[in-house]
């Protein structure tokens, strides 16, 4: 590819049919198979075609290149967590750290399930990092994580609110990621995931007793 060059990620046409849909799927579960099997660096359209079953024009018909179908493997992996993530985040009924350490055991968890598919889809991310729709789903979670904040250091400045959401996300999905690697049994992840959100509660909770400290009198 290109220096400088965006991959084009966006489908070609979305599935109108029950035929088109199972198409689709099938293309993706050879994706999968294909990228478990070969790994990101020998992942093809050509044997994404073959695993299916069907003809690359059948394939290009949807996806215009194999930078599409990781996106979308990526993408799907990416929104079952996010929605958890958001129904934990911005419940209501919750107080601010009990959401926070209820996130960190479901990113957690998310992250150790299936582990080498999500290492091999991880191998494939700089082929369509810089493409605006996965730069679309980085901001989305970073926007999910700026709102949480609100919630937790309403006393706190925009600017030390914006410095809080950037390092509670970045230190999550870095060490998620690490733990997701090491092939930890359950109680093990459960037990790290436990360890870090107490880590994260106590970083808001002296942020926030800080800005109130800071509030001028009366």
């Amino acid at each position: 590819m290109a220096r400088g060059r965006k991959p084009v990620i966006s489908p070609r046409k979305a599935p109108q049919q029950r035929r088109s849909s199972r198409l689709v799927a099938d293309i993706l579960e050879a994706a999968v198979r294909v990228l478990v099997r070969e790994g990101a660096h020998r992942f093809t359209t050509a044997r994404v075609a073959a695993t299916a079953g069907i003809s690359v024009g059948s394939l290009y018909q949807y996806f215009p290149n194999k930078e599409a179908i990781l996106f979308r493997l990526q993408a799907q992996e990416w929104r079952g967590t996010m929605d958890q993530l958001q129904r934990i985040l911005t419940d209501p009924g919750a107080a601010p750290l009990a959401r926070l350490q209820s996130a960190v055991q479901v990113f957690f968890r998310s992250e150790c399930d299936e582990a080498a598919f999500r290492s091999v889809l991880e191998e494939a991310a700089p082929l369509y990092r810089e493409a605006p729709e996965s730069r679309a789903h980085a901001e989305e979670g970073r926007a999910l994580m700026r709102r949480f904040i609100q919630d937790a250091l309403p006393e706190a400045s925009a600017r030390e609110r914006a410095a809080a959401a950037d390092l509670i996300g970045t230190v999550m999905s870095a060490v998620g990621k690490a733990v997701s690697s090491q092939g930890r049994a359950g109680g093990e992840v459960d037990a790290l995931a436990a360890a870090v959100g107490e880590m994260f509660c106590s970083y808001l909770s002296a942020r926030g007793a800080r800005a109130r400290a800071a509030r001028p009198a009366g």
